[in-house]
Protein backbone atom coordinates (compact mmCIF):
# COMPACT_ATOMS: atom_id res chain seq x y z
CA UNK A 1 0.00 0.00 0.00
CA UNK A 2 1.28 3.47 -0.69
CA UNK A 3 1.59 6.28 1.44
CA UNK A 4 -1.50 7.77 0.87
CA UNK A 5 -3.98 7.49 -1.83
CA UNK A 6 -2.63 6.73 -5.16
CA UNK A 7 -4.35 8.63 -8.32
CA UNK A 8 -4.21 6.64 -11.88
CA UNK A 9 -6.14 5.24 -14.58
CA UNK A 10 -7.26 2.09 -14.44
CA UNK A 11 -9.05 -0.45 -17.24
CA UNK A 12 -12.16 -3.05 -15.80
CA UNK A 13 -12.11 -6.04 -18.47
CA UNK A 14 -15.82 -7.39 -18.25
CA UNK A 15 -17.53 -10.42 -19.13
CA UNK A 16 -20.70 -10.33 -20.13
CA UNK A 17 -22.32 -13.64 -20.42
CA UNK A 18 -25.37 -13.30 -22.06
CA UNK A 19 -27.31 -10.60 -25.04
CA UNK A 20 -28.43 -8.23 -22.53
CA UNK A 21 -30.96 -4.84 -22.67
CA UNK A 22 -29.47 -3.04 -19.79
CA UNK A 23 -31.04 0.52 -18.78
CA UNK A 24 -28.25 2.78 -18.31
CA UNK A 25 -29.29 5.78 -16.42
CA UNK A 26 -29.84 9.03 -18.78
CA UNK A 27 -28.90 6.92 -21.54
CA UNK A 28 -31.37 5.01 -21.43
CA UNK A 29 -31.82 1.35 -22.35
CA UNK A 30 -29.17 -0.20 -24.71
CA UNK A 31 -28.59 -3.87 -26.04
CA UNK A 32 -25.00 -5.39 -24.88
CA UNK A 33 -23.99 -8.26 -26.49
CA UNK A 34 -22.20 -11.52 -25.03
CA UNK A 35 -18.57 -10.85 -24.86
CA UNK A 36 -15.90 -8.75 -23.12
CA UNK A 37 -15.61 -5.00 -22.45
CA UNK A 38 -13.45 -3.20 -21.27
CA UNK A 39 -13.95 0.01 -19.30
CA UNK A 40 -11.52 3.06 -19.00
CA UNK A 41 -11.71 5.18 -15.91
CA UNK A 42 -9.44 7.44 -13.56
CA UNK A 43 -9.35 8.35 -9.90
CA UNK A 44 -7.25 11.21 -9.33
CA UNK A 45 -8.28 10.93 -4.99
CA UNK A 46 -8.21 7.30 -4.39
CA UNK A 47 -7.26 4.90 -7.44
CA UNK A 48 -7.82 1.76 -5.02
CA UNK A 49 -11.15 3.42 -3.47
CA UNK A 50 -12.65 3.55 -6.49
CA UNK A 51 -11.39 -0.19 -7.96
CA UNK A 52 -12.87 -1.54 -4.35
CA UNK A 53 -15.87 -0.24 -5.22
CA UNK A 54 -16.29 -0.87 -8.67
CA UNK A 55 -15.43 -4.70 -7.56
CA UNK A 56 -18.41 -4.56 -4.45
CA UNK A 57 -21.84 -5.96 -5.77
CA UNK A 58 -23.63 -3.59 -3.75
CA UNK A 59 -23.24 -0.08 -4.33
CA UNK A 60 -25.46 2.85 -5.27
CA UNK A 61 -25.79 3.14 -9.05
CA UNK A 62 -24.36 6.46 -9.91
CA UNK A 63 -21.92 6.30 -12.87
CA UNK A 64 -22.81 4.34 -16.23
CA UNK A 65 -20.28 1.65 -15.14
CA UNK A 66 -22.61 0.94 -12.34
CA UNK A 67 -25.68 0.24 -14.58
CA UNK A 68 -23.66 -2.83 -16.51
CA UNK A 69 -22.05 -4.35 -13.54
CA UNK A 70 -24.82 -4.76 -11.37
CA UNK A 71 -25.93 -7.11 -13.96
CA UNK A 72 -25.80 -10.59 -12.45
CA UNK A 73 -24.54 -11.79 -16.04
CA UNK A 74 -21.62 -9.11 -15.71
CA UNK A 75 -18.01 -10.18 -14.50
CA UNK A 76 -15.28 -8.47 -13.76
CA UNK A 77 -12.61 -11.01 -14.76
CA UNK A 78 -9.31 -8.28 -14.79
CA UNK A 79 -8.26 -4.76 -13.43
CA UNK A 80 -5.23 -3.38 -15.45
CA UNK A 81 -4.18 0.00 -13.74
CA UNK A 82 -1.25 3.01 -13.75
CA UNK A 83 -0.79 4.93 -10.95
CA UNK A 84 0.02 8.10 -12.20
CA UNK A 85 -0.73 12.32 -10.95
CA UNK A 86 -2.57 13.27 -14.47
CA UNK A 87 -5.56 12.40 -16.41
CA UNK A 88 -5.09 9.76 -19.34
CA UNK A 89 -8.22 8.40 -19.50
CA UNK A 90 -9.21 10.02 -22.68
CA UNK A 91 -5.85 9.10 -24.21
CA UNK A 92 -5.89 5.24 -23.23
CA UNK A 93 -9.50 5.18 -24.22
CA UNK A 94 -8.99 6.36 -27.46
CA UNK A 95 -6.02 4.02 -28.27
CA UNK A 96 -8.72 1.26 -26.80
CA UNK A 97 -11.40 2.41 -29.50
CA UNK A 98 -9.13 1.91 -32.41
CA UNK A 99 -9.23 -2.51 -31.82
CA UNK A 100 -12.96 -2.67 -29.95
CA UNK A 101 -16.25 -1.66 -30.98
CA UNK A 102 -17.72 1.66 -29.30
CA UNK A 103 -20.55 1.90 -27.26
CA UNK A 104 -21.66 5.54 -28.20
CA UNK A 105 -21.77 7.90 -25.04
CA UNK A 106 -21.07 5.38 -22.69
CA UNK A 107 -19.09 6.72 -19.14
CA UNK A 108 -17.84 9.95 -21.37
CA UNK A 109 -20.91 12.14 -20.02
CA UNK A 110 -17.71 14.54 -18.46
CA UNK A 111 -15.68 14.45 -21.40
CA UNK A 112 -15.42 15.27 -25.26
CA UNK A 113 -14.86 11.41 -25.60
CA UNK A 114 -16.82 9.12 -28.16
CA UNK A 115 -17.26 6.41 -25.38
CA UNK A 116 -15.14 4.88 -22.40
CA UNK A 117 -16.68 1.40 -23.01
CA UNK A 118 -15.76 -0.90 -25.89
CA UNK A 119 -16.84 -3.86 -27.17
CA UNK A 120 -14.45 -6.96 -28.07
CA UNK A 121 -16.23 -10.22 -28.80
CA UNK A 122 -12.96 -12.50 -28.07
CA UNK A 123 -10.55 -12.18 -24.58
CA UNK A 124 -7.56 -13.67 -26.09
CA UNK A 125 -5.65 -10.69 -27.33
CA UNK A 126 -7.43 -7.95 -24.74
CA UNK A 127 -4.69 -7.59 -22.27
CA UNK A 128 -2.14 -6.77 -24.61
CA UNK A 129 -4.26 -4.26 -26.43
CA UNK A 130 -4.71 -2.02 -23.20
CA UNK A 131 -1.32 -2.87 -21.87
CA UNK A 132 -0.48 -1.69 -25.14
CA UNK A 133 -2.83 1.35 -24.60
CA UNK A 134 -0.79 2.53 -21.27
CA UNK A 135 2.45 1.89 -22.70
CA UNK A 136 1.97 4.23 -25.30
CA UNK A 137 1.97 6.68 -22.94
CA UNK A 138 4.60 5.51 -20.91
CA UNK A 139 2.55 4.29 -18.32
CA UNK A 140 3.38 1.42 -16.41
CA UNK A 141 0.15 -1.14 -16.67
CA UNK A 142 0.04 -3.28 -13.51
CA UNK A 143 -2.78 -6.58 -13.14
CA UNK A 144 -4.92 -6.23 -10.52
CA UNK A 145 -3.92 -10.42 -9.36
CA UNK A 146 -6.57 -11.62 -7.43
CA UNK A 147 -10.10 -10.12 -7.92
CA UNK A 148 -12.10 -9.20 -4.38
CA UNK A 149 -8.78 -9.67 -2.36
CA UNK A 150 -6.74 -6.71 -0.69
CA UNK A 151 -5.37 -4.60 -3.39
CA UNK A 152 -1.92 -3.76 -3.50
CA UNK A 153 -1.82 -0.41 -5.33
Amino acid sequence: MSNGPSKGTYCLLIHLKTDSEISIGKLGRIDFKKGYYFYVGSALNSLEGRIRRHLRDQKKLFWHIDYLLAQKNAEIVDVIFAINDSKWECKIALEIARKGHVIENFGCSDCKCDSHLFFFKDCSYLDDICENAFLSFNLKPKHLKTIGEDLNI
